[in-house]
């Protein structure tokens, strides 16, 4: 069984298809008429508890969950409080073990997206494992990739300077601290911008650890001990849109408010890999986008304002025609079940 929750329609049908199965077949009816009077066969194993997602990934948090003191978009848990530091890689779920920024990723693809059926979405070394991945796939027509496959492997084995993927592919890439450890950033935007769909999406996290980018001043490698190429800065910004996208940042309230004041100083102690002076002084303010106030962003799990920034990068051009065929292609993909060659 998924691990995602069934809607009353489609628990009803595989109630229906079950039912048929069984009145059909004469050893299934017989198994069943001996369950009804005997109950289990002796022996057999108790069904164990399995992590749920919910049915609808666009389906908005209630007041309720709101309410509690730490509540997870992806899983839906909510409870006192997540595990860990107020770090942007931790405050993990108890449930689904998603971290903030994961959550945070979530959160800006599925509030910004425009809902559609059968997206192709396509995500680059995501952190989590099978059961997000196995929920991701029964939301979407979805694929995970992996190039440094030291770590873990995925679905796909992918290079963002060499996407092996056709035109037009995929309607929204997540792509969650991948490009930072791409030598060659600008042949892999020409090739992001080559397999979106027209009017698809990047939703792109990289560490803003500083206001403007520039290579280590010394060898630096992340915990997989994966190499980094660039540490970004808010430059990235005009860059993509160099590219062809229309980009964004996306951020909590916190942070629009410290740029759009001229702060040159974060109110509170900051973790000390952030240089958050530098990151004020290059923030341009007007290129902020605010997707979560301060109240609801700390329920996600998101304390530290400035850990929080995603690049949400829009292909341009669709018109009617395009979307008549990007709507085509989801729909080939779907019944396929990949978007992948």
């Amino acid at each position: 069984m998924s691990v995602v929750e069934e809607t009353p329609t489609a628990r009803l049908g595989r109630r229906a298809r079950r039912g048929a199965q069984i009145l059909t077949s004469p050893t299934l009816l017989r198994e069943q008429i001996e369950y009804l009077r005997h109950g289990p066969a002796p022996g057999t194993p108790p069904v164990e508890p399995t992590l749920r997602f919910p049915a609808d990934p666009w389906h908005p948090l209630t007041e309720s969950q709101w309410r509690s003191p730490a509540v997870c978009n992806i899983c839906r848990w909510s409870g006192e409080a997540f595990d860990g530091a107020r770090h942007v890689e931790f405050q993990l779920c108890p449930r689904c073990g998603s971290s903030a920024r994961d959550r945070f990723l979530l959160w800006c693809f599925t509030t910004r997206t425009p809902r559609q059926p059968w997206l192709r979405v396509l995500e680059t070394s995501p952190r989590m494992g099978a059961p997000y991945r196995e929920a991701m796939g029964a939301w979407f027509t979805y694929a995970a990739s992996d190039y440094d496959e030291r770590a873990h492997r995925a679905m796909l084995r992918i290079d963002l300077q060499a996407i092996d993927l056709p035109d037009a592919a995929v309607d929204v890439l997540l792509t969650p601290h991948v490009l930072e450890h791409v030598p060659d950033t600008d042949a892999a935007l020409e090739e992001i911008l080559r397999v979106l769909a027209p009017g698809g999406r990047m939703y792109l996290q990289v560490p803003i650890l500083q206001g403007f980018t520039a290579p280590p001043t010394e060898p630096e490698f992340h915990g997989d001990q994966t190499p980094v190429f660039w540490r970004f800065g808010f430059d990235l910004t005009e860059r993509l849109r160099d590219h062809g996208f229309t980009a964004t940042v996306l951020c909590t309230q916190p942070f629009s408010d410290a740029a759009r004041r001229g702060d040159a100083a974060w109110s509170t102690d900051t973790a000390p890999e952030f240089d958050v002076a530098s990151m004020l002084g290059g923030v341009v303010p007007e290129d902020l986008r605010v997707v979560l106030s301060q109240r609801r962003a700390e329920r996600l799990g998101l304390w530290n304002a400035y850990q929080f920034l995603t690049f949400e990068c829009v292909r341009h051009g669709r018109g009617l025609a395009g979307g008549a065929a990007n709507a085509a292609g989801r729909l080939r993909a779907h019944l396929r079940g990949t978007f992948a060659p």
